[in-house]
Protein backbone atom coordinates (compact mmCIF):
# COMPACT_ATOMS: atom_id res chain seq x y z
CA UNK A 1 0.00 0.00 0.00
CA UNK A 2 2.75 2.26 0.58
CA UNK A 3 3.69 3.12 -3.33
CA UNK A 4 -0.03 3.51 -3.29
CA UNK A 5 -0.97 6.26 -0.68
CA UNK A 6 2.22 7.99 -1.47
CA UNK A 7 0.88 8.20 -5.43
CA UNK A 8 -2.19 9.86 -4.41
CA UNK A 9 -3.01 13.44 -4.52
CA UNK A 10 -4.88 15.08 -1.31
CA UNK A 11 -8.55 15.10 -3.05
CA UNK A 12 -7.16 10.51 -3.33
CA UNK A 13 -6.61 10.65 0.38
CA UNK A 14 -9.62 12.46 1.39
CA UNK A 15 -12.09 10.61 -0.70
CA UNK A 16 -10.31 7.10 0.75
CA UNK A 17 -10.14 9.05 4.57
CA UNK A 18 -14.62 9.66 3.90
CA UNK A 19 -14.89 6.17 2.45
CA UNK A 20 -12.90 4.05 5.12
CA UNK A 21 -10.82 2.75 2.44
CA UNK A 22 -7.51 3.62 4.59
CA UNK A 23 -6.89 5.86 7.33
CA UNK A 24 -4.20 9.15 7.83
CA UNK A 25 -1.85 6.90 9.91
CA UNK A 26 -1.89 4.75 6.67
CA UNK A 27 -0.58 7.74 4.81
CA UNK A 28 1.48 9.06 7.25
CA UNK A 29 3.64 5.65 7.77
CA UNK A 30 3.42 5.82 3.76
CA UNK A 31 4.66 8.70 3.39
CA UNK A 32 7.20 8.36 5.91
CA UNK A 33 8.34 4.85 5.03
CA UNK A 34 8.85 7.04 1.19
CA UNK A 35 11.05 9.41 2.72
CA UNK A 36 13.67 7.06 4.26
CA UNK A 37 13.38 5.14 0.79
CA UNK A 38 14.62 8.75 -1.19
CA UNK A 39 16.28 10.47 1.62
CA UNK A 40 19.67 9.61 1.07
CA UNK A 41 19.49 10.43 -2.31
CA UNK A 42 17.71 13.45 -2.32
CA UNK A 43 18.41 15.54 0.55
CA UNK A 44 15.34 17.33 0.40
CA UNK A 45 14.73 17.65 4.14
CA UNK A 46 15.77 19.53 7.10
CA UNK A 47 13.96 17.91 9.77
CA UNK A 48 11.59 14.99 9.37
CA UNK A 49 9.01 14.50 12.75
CA UNK A 50 7.86 10.60 12.51
CA UNK A 51 6.75 10.62 16.04
CA UNK A 52 4.68 13.94 15.65
CA UNK A 53 3.27 13.28 12.42
CA UNK A 54 1.88 9.79 13.52
CA UNK A 55 0.54 11.17 16.19
CA UNK A 56 -0.95 14.10 14.62
CA UNK A 57 -2.23 11.57 12.04
CA UNK A 58 -3.81 9.29 15.17
CA UNK A 59 -5.57 12.57 15.96
CA UNK A 60 -6.49 12.63 12.79
CA UNK A 61 -8.21 9.28 12.31
CA UNK A 62 -9.99 9.26 15.26
CA UNK A 63 -11.58 12.69 13.49
CA UNK A 64 -12.47 10.74 10.59
CA UNK A 65 -14.26 7.69 12.76
CA UNK A 66 -16.09 10.09 14.70
CA UNK A 67 -17.57 11.84 11.41
CA UNK A 68 -16.15 14.87 12.48
CA UNK A 69 -13.12 16.11 9.83
CA UNK A 70 -11.43 19.47 11.57
CA UNK A 71 -10.89 21.19 8.21
CA UNK A 72 -10.26 20.86 4.33
CA UNK A 73 -6.47 18.68 4.53
CA UNK A 74 -7.88 16.87 7.81
CA UNK A 75 -4.62 14.02 8.35
CA UNK A 76 -3.02 14.80 4.84
CA UNK A 77 0.57 14.98 4.80
CA UNK A 78 1.82 18.23 4.80
CA UNK A 79 6.22 19.45 4.35
CA UNK A 80 7.04 23.22 5.01
CA UNK A 81 9.96 25.21 3.80
CA UNK A 82 12.56 25.62 6.88
CA UNK A 83 11.98 29.60 5.82
CA UNK A 84 8.67 30.04 7.44
CA UNK A 85 7.96 29.50 11.35
CA UNK A 86 6.54 26.69 12.24
CA UNK A 87 5.79 25.95 16.03
CA UNK A 88 7.81 23.82 18.19
CA UNK A 89 10.57 23.06 15.72
CA UNK A 90 13.73 25.58 14.90
CA UNK A 91 13.48 27.93 11.35
CA UNK A 92 17.05 27.61 10.79
CA UNK A 93 16.47 28.44 7.04
CA UNK A 94 19.22 26.82 5.98
CA UNK A 95 22.02 28.84 7.88
CA UNK A 96 25.18 28.20 10.36
CA UNK A 97 24.53 31.56 12.16
CA UNK A 98 21.03 30.92 13.43
CA UNK A 99 20.59 29.04 16.78
CA UNK A 100 18.26 25.96 16.93
CA UNK A 101 17.97 27.08 20.59
CA UNK A 102 14.79 28.82 21.58
CA UNK A 103 10.76 28.42 22.04
CA UNK A 104 9.85 28.61 18.59
CA UNK A 105 6.26 28.94 19.60
CA UNK A 106 5.12 31.06 16.73
CA UNK A 107 3.33 29.47 13.43
CA UNK A 108 3.82 31.56 10.53
CA UNK A 109 -0.07 32.46 8.80
CA UNK A 110 -0.29 29.92 6.09
CA UNK A 111 1.21 27.25 8.95
CA UNK A 112 -1.01 28.09 11.59
CA UNK A 113 -4.27 27.79 8.76
CA UNK A 114 -2.86 24.57 7.79
CA UNK A 115 -2.76 23.27 11.43
CA UNK A 116 -6.41 24.74 11.90
CA UNK A 117 -7.51 22.59 9.17
CA UNK A 118 -5.86 19.39 10.62
CA UNK A 119 -2.93 19.44 7.99
CA UNK A 120 -0.28 16.32 9.60
CA UNK A 121 3.45 17.70 9.53
CA UNK A 122 5.89 15.35 8.28
CA UNK A 123 9.05 17.57 8.16
CA UNK A 124 10.82 20.74 7.23
CA UNK A 125 12.39 20.58 3.47
CA UNK A 126 15.60 22.36 3.08
CA UNK A 127 16.14 25.85 1.13
CA UNK A 128 19.39 27.91 0.37
CA UNK A 129 20.90 29.78 3.01
CA UNK A 130 17.81 32.66 3.54
CA UNK A 131 16.17 31.64 0.50
CA UNK A 132 18.61 33.75 -1.54
CA UNK A 133 19.45 31.52 -4.76
CA UNK A 134 17.67 29.33 -7.29
CA UNK A 135 19.07 26.08 -6.21
CA UNK A 136 19.22 24.55 -3.10
CA UNK A 137 22.52 24.09 -1.42
CA UNK A 138 23.46 25.31 1.84
CA UNK A 139 26.53 25.17 4.16
CA UNK A 140 24.13 23.73 6.68
CA UNK A 141 22.43 21.20 5.01
CA UNK A 142 24.61 20.43 2.11
CA UNK A 143 23.62 19.56 -1.47
CA UNK A 144 19.67 18.87 -2.48
CA UNK A 145 19.40 16.85 -5.45
CA UNK A 146 16.95 16.46 -8.12
CA UNK A 147 15.07 13.20 -8.52
CA UNK A 148 15.29 12.67 -11.99
CA UNK A 149 18.61 12.97 -12.29
CA UNK A 150 20.32 12.99 -8.81
CA UNK A 151 23.65 14.76 -10.28
CA UNK A 152 21.30 17.89 -10.83
CA UNK A 153 19.59 20.33 -8.95
CA UNK A 154 16.13 20.15 -7.77
CA UNK A 155 15.97 24.19 -8.69
CA UNK A 156 15.44 26.65 -5.67
CA UNK A 157 14.78 28.13 -3.16
CA UNK A 158 11.88 25.67 -2.12
CA UNK A 159 14.15 22.64 -4.08
CA UNK A 160 13.82 20.67 -0.67
CA UNK A 161 9.65 20.90 -1.64
CA UNK A 162 9.76 20.30 -4.75
CA UNK A 163 11.86 17.47 -4.93
CA UNK A 164 10.00 16.08 -1.91
CA UNK A 165 6.34 16.35 -3.53
CA UNK A 166 8.17 14.50 -7.07
CA UNK A 167 8.59 11.24 -5.04
CA UNK A 168 5.46 11.25 -3.06
CA UNK A 169 7.06 12.47 0.54
CA UNK A 170 3.95 14.19 0.60
CA UNK A 171 1.55 15.79 -1.77
CA UNK A 172 1.19 19.32 -0.33
CA UNK A 173 4.25 21.68 0.52
CA UNK A 174 4.50 25.14 1.27
CA UNK A 175 6.91 27.12 0.14
CA UNK A 176 7.74 30.63 -0.65
CA UNK A 177 9.13 32.54 -3.82
CA UNK A 178 10.80 35.90 -3.88
CA UNK A 179 11.98 35.36 -7.65
CA UNK A 180 11.05 31.82 -8.85
CA UNK A 181 11.42 30.11 -5.78
CA UNK A 182 8.27 27.90 -6.11
CA UNK A 183 8.69 27.73 -10.37
CA UNK A 184 11.99 27.29 -10.72
CA UNK A 185 12.07 24.01 -8.61
CA UNK A 186 9.04 22.73 -9.22
CA UNK A 187 9.71 23.30 -13.49
CA UNK A 188 13.26 21.33 -12.90
CA UNK A 189 10.99 18.79 -11.08
CA UNK A 190 8.22 18.39 -13.24
CA UNK A 191 5.39 19.32 -10.23
CA UNK A 192 2.79 22.16 -10.11
CA UNK A 193 3.23 25.25 -8.20
CA UNK A 194 1.42 28.53 -7.72
CA UNK A 195 3.13 32.05 -6.66
CA UNK A 196 -0.02 33.76 -5.48
CA UNK A 197 -0.85 37.74 -6.16
CA UNK A 198 1.19 39.61 -3.49
CA UNK A 199 -0.74 39.61 -0.02
CA UNK A 200 -3.07 37.11 -1.40
CA UNK A 201 -1.52 34.40 1.59
CA UNK A 202 -0.58 36.40 4.71
CA UNK A 203 2.85 36.35 5.73
CA UNK A 204 4.70 37.00 9.09
CA UNK A 205 7.31 37.91 10.27
CA UNK A 206 8.30 40.37 7.10
CA UNK A 207 10.31 38.50 4.55
CA UNK A 208 13.89 40.48 4.28
CA UNK A 209 13.05 40.86 0.48
CA UNK A 210 10.00 42.62 1.64
CA UNK A 211 6.99 42.57 -1.15
CA UNK A 212 9.23 40.70 -3.83
CA UNK A 213 8.53 37.66 -1.48
CA UNK A 214 5.39 35.50 -2.01
CA UNK A 215 4.44 31.94 0.18
CA UNK A 216 2.53 29.31 -2.05
CA UNK A 217 1.55 25.86 -2.74
CA UNK A 218 3.26 23.21 -4.53
CA UNK A 219 1.59 19.98 -5.47
CA UNK A 220 1.22 17.78 -7.99
CA UNK A 221 -2.39 18.95 -9.14
CA UNK A 222 -3.81 21.99 -9.77
CA UNK A 223 -6.91 21.26 -7.56
CA UNK A 224 -4.53 20.18 -4.39
CA UNK A 225 -2.93 23.64 -4.83
CA UNK A 226 -6.42 25.21 -5.26
CA UNK A 227 -7.58 23.10 -2.29
CA UNK A 228 -4.37 24.68 -0.04
CA UNK A 229 -5.22 28.01 -1.27
CA UNK A 230 -8.49 28.18 0.19
CA UNK A 231 -6.52 26.99 3.53
CA UNK A 232 -3.78 28.88 3.37
CA UNK A 233 -5.16 32.31 2.26
CA UNK A 234 -7.38 33.01 4.98
CA UNK A 235 -6.65 36.02 7.12
CA UNK A 236 -3.88 36.93 9.75
CA UNK A 237 -3.82 40.37 11.61
CA UNK A 238 -0.07 39.93 11.80
CA UNK A 239 0.29 40.49 7.95
CA UNK A 240 -0.64 44.16 7.48
CA UNK A 241 0.19 44.45 3.54
CA UNK A 242 -2.38 40.95 3.20
CA UNK A 243 -4.89 41.43 0.68
CA UNK A 244 -8.98 41.24 1.69
CA UNK A 245 -9.84 37.44 2.65
CA UNK A 246 -11.10 36.03 -0.58
CA UNK A 247 -14.95 35.76 -0.85
CA UNK A 248 -14.90 33.22 -3.00
CA UNK A 249 -13.35 29.54 -3.25
CA UNK A 250 -10.18 28.97 -5.67
CA UNK A 251 -11.88 25.48 -6.18
CA UNK A 252 -14.67 26.78 -7.78
CA UNK A 253 -12.50 28.49 -9.70
CA UNK A 254 -11.65 25.93 -11.83
CA UNK A 255 -14.19 25.13 -14.03
CA UNK A 256 -14.87 27.12 -16.96
CA UNK A 257 -12.49 25.74 -19.05
CA UNK A 258 -10.32 28.32 -21.48
CA UNK A 259 -12.89 28.55 -24.24
CA UNK A 260 -13.08 32.02 -25.16
CA UNK A 261 -10.26 33.74 -23.03
CA UNK A 262 -7.58 35.61 -25.14
CA UNK A 263 -3.98 34.18 -24.35
CA UNK A 264 -0.39 35.84 -25.19
CA UNK A 265 1.81 33.30 -26.21
CA UNK A 266 5.65 34.89 -25.44
CA UNK A 267 8.56 32.04 -26.36
CA UNK A 268 11.35 34.49 -25.16
CA UNK A 269 10.15 37.54 -24.04
CA UNK A 270 10.73 39.33 -27.47
CA UNK A 271 13.84 37.61 -28.53
CA UNK A 272 15.30 38.53 -24.80
CA UNK A 273 15.61 35.03 -24.06
CA UNK A 274 17.48 32.16 -25.64
CA UNK A 275 15.29 29.47 -24.84
CA UNK A 276 16.93 25.67 -25.20
CA UNK A 277 15.04 23.80 -28.42
CA UNK A 278 13.49 20.65 -26.62
CA UNK A 279 12.64 23.71 -23.53
CA UNK A 280 10.77 25.38 -26.55
CA UNK A 281 9.37 22.82 -28.25
CA UNK A 282 7.71 21.27 -25.36
CA UNK A 283 6.17 24.64 -24.37
CA UNK A 284 5.19 25.35 -27.99
CA UNK A 285 3.37 22.16 -28.21
CA UNK A 286 1.39 22.54 -24.89
CA UNK A 287 0.31 25.83 -26.43
CA UNK A 288 -0.81 24.27 -29.91
CA UNK A 289 -2.75 22.05 -27.86
CA UNK A 290 -4.31 24.62 -25.38
CA UNK A 291 -5.60 26.65 -28.98
CA UNK A 292 -7.04 23.64 -29.59
CA UNK A 293 -9.14 23.74 -26.60
CA UNK A 294 -10.98 26.77 -27.53
CA UNK A 295 -9.00 29.62 -26.56
CA UNK A 296 -7.40 32.46 -28.48
CA UNK A 297 -3.95 32.21 -28.86
CA UNK A 298 -1.83 34.99 -30.18
CA UNK A 299 2.24 35.08 -30.07
CA UNK A 300 2.71 38.51 -28.73
CA UNK A 301 5.55 39.70 -26.30
CA UNK A 302 4.71 41.94 -23.05
CA UNK A 303 6.08 45.49 -23.78
CA UNK A 304 9.35 44.98 -20.84
CA UNK A 305 12.89 44.95 -21.00
CA UNK A 306 14.79 43.05 -18.74
CA UNK A 307 14.76 43.94 -15.27
CA UNK A 308 17.37 42.65 -13.71
CA UNK A 309 19.45 45.32 -12.88
CA UNK A 310 16.38 46.89 -10.98
CA UNK A 311 15.87 43.03 -9.31
CA UNK A 312 19.11 43.17 -7.87
CA UNK A 313 19.40 46.99 -6.18
CA UNK A 314 15.94 44.84 -4.20
CA UNK A 315 17.23 41.41 -4.00
CA UNK A 316 20.81 42.25 -2.83
CA UNK A 317 19.61 45.05 -0.35
CA UNK A 318 16.85 42.63 1.02
CA UNK A 319 20.28 39.84 1.71
CA UNK A 320 22.58 42.39 3.24
CA UNK A 321 19.30 43.53 5.46
CA UNK A 322 18.86 40.30 6.59
CA UNK A 323 22.78 40.27 7.40
CA UNK A 324 22.93 43.65 8.84
CA UNK A 325 22.85 42.09 12.18
CA UNK A 326 25.26 39.16 11.94
CA UNK A 327 28.90 39.73 13.67
CA UNK A 328 32.28 39.73 11.61
CA UNK A 329 32.46 35.68 12.55
CA UNK A 330 29.39 35.03 11.79
CA UNK A 331 29.55 36.60 8.15
CA UNK A 332 32.49 33.82 7.76
CA UNK A 333 30.20 31.09 8.21
CA UNK A 334 27.71 32.29 5.25
CA UNK A 335 27.67 30.73 1.98
CA UNK A 336 30.49 32.53 -0.57
CA UNK A 337 27.69 33.58 -2.99
CA UNK A 338 25.55 35.26 0.12
CA UNK A 339 28.20 36.96 1.19
CA UNK A 340 29.14 38.66 -1.88
CA UNK A 341 25.83 39.96 -2.39
CA UNK A 342 25.50 41.24 0.86
CA UNK A 343 28.60 43.09 0.18
CA UNK A 344 27.00 44.72 -2.83
CA UNK A 345 23.80 45.07 -1.44
CA UNK A 346 25.18 47.25 1.25
CA UNK A 347 26.60 49.74 -0.74
CA UNK A 348 23.05 50.62 -2.37
CA UNK A 349 21.75 53.86 -1.45
CA UNK A 350 17.80 54.84 -0.49
CA UNK A 351 18.11 56.73 -3.68
CA UNK A 352 19.04 53.44 -5.67
CA UNK A 353 16.61 51.84 -3.96
CA UNK A 354 13.95 54.39 -4.97
CA UNK A 355 15.01 54.21 -8.66
CA UNK A 356 14.52 50.12 -8.44
CA UNK A 357 11.49 50.82 -7.24
CA UNK A 358 10.53 53.20 -9.83
CA UNK A 359 11.51 50.92 -12.48
CA UNK A 360 9.13 48.08 -10.77
CA UNK A 361 5.95 50.56 -10.86
CA UNK A 362 6.31 51.07 -15.01
CA UNK A 363 7.05 47.57 -15.42
CA UNK A 364 3.84 47.12 -13.22
CA UNK A 365 1.79 49.47 -15.17
CA UNK A 366 2.72 48.11 -18.48
CA UNK A 367 1.82 44.07 -16.95
CA UNK A 368 -1.43 45.92 -16.19
CA UNK A 369 -2.26 47.27 -19.84
CA UNK A 370 -1.14 44.52 -21.18
CA UNK A 371 -3.69 42.16 -18.93
CA UNK A 372 -6.29 44.74 -19.99
CA UNK A 373 -5.84 42.83 -24.05
CA UNK A 374 -4.94 39.35 -22.81
CA UNK A 375 -6.54 37.27 -19.74
CA UNK A 376 -3.01 35.57 -19.25
CA UNK A 377 0.28 35.22 -20.59
CA UNK A 378 1.88 31.84 -21.20
CA UNK A 379 6.02 31.68 -20.80
CA UNK A 380 8.61 28.87 -20.70
CA UNK A 381 9.58 28.99 -16.77
CA UNK A 382 12.86 28.49 -17.46
CA UNK A 383 14.61 28.20 -20.62
CA UNK A 384 16.54 25.02 -19.33
CA UNK A 385 16.32 21.86 -17.42
CA UNK A 386 18.06 21.21 -14.50
CA UNK A 387 21.64 21.17 -14.63
CA UNK A 388 24.66 20.25 -12.27
CA UNK A 389 23.64 20.00 -8.84
CA UNK A 390 25.88 22.47 -6.13
CA UNK A 391 26.48 25.06 -8.50
CA UNK A 392 24.66 28.42 -8.67
CA UNK A 393 24.59 28.70 -12.46
CA UNK A 394 25.65 26.24 -15.21
CA UNK A 395 29.31 25.67 -15.82
CA UNK A 396 30.64 27.01 -18.75
CA UNK A 397 27.59 29.42 -19.18
CA UNK A 398 29.36 32.57 -18.88
CA UNK A 399 26.50 33.91 -16.35
CA UNK A 400 27.72 35.09 -12.90
CA UNK A 401 23.96 34.89 -10.56
CA UNK A 402 21.15 32.62 -10.86
CA UNK A 403 19.20 35.51 -12.18
CA UNK A 404 20.99 34.80 -15.50
CA UNK A 405 19.36 31.77 -16.09
CA UNK A 406 15.81 32.92 -14.55
CA UNK A 407 14.64 35.64 -16.78
CA UNK A 408 11.40 34.59 -16.75
CA UNK A 409 9.87 34.53 -13.28
CA UNK A 410 11.60 37.51 -11.07
CA UNK A 411 9.35 40.00 -13.21
CA UNK A 412 6.60 38.95 -11.67
CA UNK A 413 7.64 38.89 -8.06
CA UNK A 414 8.17 42.77 -9.47
CA UNK A 415 5.11 43.60 -10.29
CA UNK A 416 3.30 41.23 -7.83
CA UNK A 417 1.28 38.79 -10.32
CA UNK A 418 -0.10 35.26 -10.11
CA UNK A 419 2.09 32.95 -11.47
CA UNK A 420 2.03 29.30 -12.13
CA UNK A 421 4.04 26.45 -13.36
CA UNK A 422 3.21 23.41 -15.11
CA UNK A 423 4.65 20.47 -16.03
CA UNK A 424 4.36 20.19 -19.81
CA UNK A 425 6.61 17.05 -21.00
CA UNK A 426 10.48 15.72 -20.72
CA UNK A 427 13.35 17.39 -22.69
CA UNK A 428 16.19 14.56 -22.66
CA UNK A 429 14.64 12.95 -19.90
CA UNK A 430 14.43 16.46 -17.29
CA UNK A 431 10.84 17.90 -16.96
CA UNK A 432 10.10 21.21 -18.79
CA UNK A 433 7.51 23.73 -17.25
CA UNK A 434 5.31 26.29 -18.84
CA UNK A 435 4.77 29.29 -16.74
CA UNK A 436 1.14 31.17 -16.60
CA UNK A 437 0.89 34.54 -15.69
CA UNK A 438 -2.41 36.37 -15.17
CA UNK A 439 -3.34 40.31 -13.77
CA UNK A 440 -3.24 41.36 -10.15
CA UNK A 441 -5.61 39.50 -8.28
CA UNK A 442 -6.90 37.15 -10.80
CA UNK A 443 -4.94 33.80 -9.00
CA UNK A 444 -8.65 31.93 -10.34
CA UNK A 445 -7.63 32.40 -14.25
CA UNK A 446 -4.18 31.18 -13.51
CA UNK A 447 -5.61 28.03 -11.45
CA UNK A 448 -7.99 27.56 -14.31
CA UNK A 449 -6.04 27.41 -17.41
CA UNK A 450 -3.61 25.38 -15.36
CA UNK A 451 -6.06 22.75 -14.69
CA UNK A 452 -7.52 22.85 -18.40
CA UNK A 453 -3.94 21.78 -19.21
CA UNK A 454 -4.04 18.93 -16.45
CA UNK A 455 -7.66 17.70 -17.36
CA UNK A 456 -6.72 17.52 -20.98
CA UNK A 457 -3.69 16.15 -20.83
CA UNK A 458 -1.38 18.76 -21.94
CA UNK A 459 0.26 19.09 -18.51
CA UNK A 460 1.82 15.68 -17.88
CA UNK A 461 3.44 14.95 -14.69
CA UNK A 462 5.75 11.87 -14.33
CA UNK A 463 6.15 10.72 -11.15
CA UNK A 464 9.47 9.70 -10.54
CA UNK A 465 9.84 6.38 -9.15
CA UNK A 466 11.90 5.71 -6.13
CA UNK A 467 13.83 2.15 -7.72
CA UNK A 468 15.07 4.81 -10.11
CA UNK A 469 16.99 7.31 -7.03
CA UNK A 470 20.63 6.79 -6.60
CA UNK A 471 22.69 8.92 -4.34
CA UNK A 472 24.30 12.36 -5.80
CA UNK A 473 27.55 12.34 -6.12
CA UNK A 474 30.04 14.25 -3.59
CA UNK A 475 30.62 17.45 -4.41
CA UNK A 476 32.83 20.66 -2.38
CA UNK A 477 30.95 23.40 -4.78
CA UNK A 478 27.77 24.24 -3.24
CA UNK A 479 27.16 27.75 -3.23
CA UNK A 480 29.98 28.72 -5.73
CA UNK A 481 29.10 30.00 -9.20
Amino acid sequence: MTSELTGLTAHDLLDGYRNGEFSPVDAARAVLARIEETEGALNAFVRVDAEGALAAAEASARRWRRGEARGLVDGVPVTVKDILLQRGVPNLRGSRTVRAEGTWDEDAPAVARLREHGAVFVGRTTTPEFGWKGVTDSPLTGITRNPYDTWRTPGGSSGGSAAAVAVGAGPLSLGTDGGGSVRIPAAFCGIFALKPTYGRVPAYPASAFGTLAHVGPMTRSVADAALMMDVISGPDVRDWSASAPSTASFRDALRGGVRGLRVAYSPSLGGQVAVRPGVAARVREAVTRLAGLGAYVEEVDPDFTDPVAAFHVLWFSGAARNASRLSPAQRELLDPGLREICALGARYSALDYLAAMDTRMVLGRRMGQFHSTYDVLLTPTLPLTAFEAGVEVPRGSGLRRWTGWTPFTYPFNMTQQPAATVPVGLDQGLPVGMQVVAARHRDDLVLRVAHALYEAGIARPDPVQVTGLRPGPRSSSAGGA
